[in-house]
């Protein structure tokens, strides 16, 4: 997603620009690129495995294939520039670009940098960052110029749903605090699971709830959706309404959802997913909370009880929500994707 937004934002900076995007077959791109309108290429990439590292024994084969194919693709594309954003195949094709003195850029989406972006950034021309928390984690070249325009999202809308309007639209009535829940594009079984209980123990009375539960979830839990208290949707697709009704919402804890919460000024409940690469997850609850725009609430501390009780901490604490919603706002970058791909044409191009 941020290397679609910085496409986006590059084409709209300077249409004589022609992004092409570079992904792994077996990564989520596979399934998004063919419906986008750029030209793309998918390399036979895997993920480093850092639990179980005897799963790594095919790496050196599949170092191989993937170099093989990164050149080729430089070869074809001739590319002027090339733009990391992170991914199993950023680091192989990243490097044969350096070898090929193609200049590099890295958009480091975390607060903790990722293996690529530490190994790479003392060679690039620019490193963009979407934590002020990661430079401490890295030691740029001479000649790397350090960047935080935030993380390259989807902005919200130039003229933001009305709060009113879209309670009203999503036919949510009174005065209740209205809290959203989501786990991602799959959802989060431990908050899913947090969330059903919560609602069975009657733990979540008095607040209106929006609960994106994700597709794979959806047949197992929606008889929540009963209540009208309650509309649950496996999939909250536009978001923006349910991020202009929320009081508070509870999420994991990825680069572009707190990108995304900051930009809309949302106060949130951070549950970070446990197996995130390298625990950059907990990283950006730790900075989030840090900062006063989150409560970080460890998946290993997830339960009905505990989610419950951060919520109605929040309900009940309207002047705590408003600084938590300032401290959001104040981190929050809605126009990173604009900036970054300004910055990079007028001094990489």
């Amino acid at each position: 997603m941020p290397a679609l937004a910085l496409a986006e934002a590059l084409v709209a900076a300077q249409d004589d620009i022609e992004p092409v995007l570079v992904g792994a077959s077996r990564g989520i791109e596979a399934e998004i690129l063919p419906s986008r309108p750029f030209r793309y290429h998918l390399l036979p990439a895997e993920p480093i495995h850092r639990q179980s590292w005897w799963k790594n024994v095919r790496w050196p084969l599949v170092l191989g294939r993937l170099l093989k194919s990164g050149a080729r693709v430089l070869r074809e594309e001739q590319p002027v520039l090339a733009i990391g954003t992170g991914g199993y195949a950023a680091g192989p094709i990243l490097f044969q670009a350096l070898r090929r003195r193609i200049p590099v850029v890295l958009q480091e989406q975390n607060a903790y940098p990722g293996i690529t972006t530490r190994r790479l950034v003392k060679y690039a021309r620019q490193i963009h960052l979407g934590f002020p928390e990661a430079r401490v984690h890295l030691k740029p070249g001479k000649d790397t110029e350090v960047c935080q325009y935030g993380n390259p999202i989807v902005p919200p809308p130039t003229s933001r749903p009305d709060r009113a309007k879209a309670k009203e639209k999503l036919d949510i009535r009174g005065d209740s605090p209205v809290v959203f829940v989501m786990g991602g594009s799959q959802g989060a079984r431990s908050i899913n699971a947090a969330v059903s209980s919560a609602i069975d123990g009657g733990l979540l009375e008095g607040i209106h709830l929006l609960w994106s539960t994700g597709p794979g979830n959806w047949e197992s839990l929606k008889q929540y959706a009963a209540s009208p208290k309650r509309l649950v949707r496996p999939f909250w697709d536009p978001i923006a309404e349910a991020y202009a009704a929320a009081d508070v919402t509870v999420a994991r804890a990825g680069a572009m959802t707190t990108a995304e919460l900051c930009a809309w000024g949302l106060p949130s409940i951070l549950v970070p997913l446990p197996t995130a690469a390298g625990g950059h997850q907990s990283r950006n609850a730790e900075a989030m909370a840090r900062s006063g725009a989150s409560i970080h609430l460890p998946d290993s501390l997830l339960s009905a009880g505990t989610l419950a009780e951060a919520v109605a901490g929040l309900a009940d604490d309207q002047s705590r929500l408003s600084a938590m919603a300032r401290a959001a706002e104040g981190r929050g970058h809605p126009k990173a994707a604009e900036n970054i791909a300004r910055h990079v044409l007028k001094s990489t191009l």
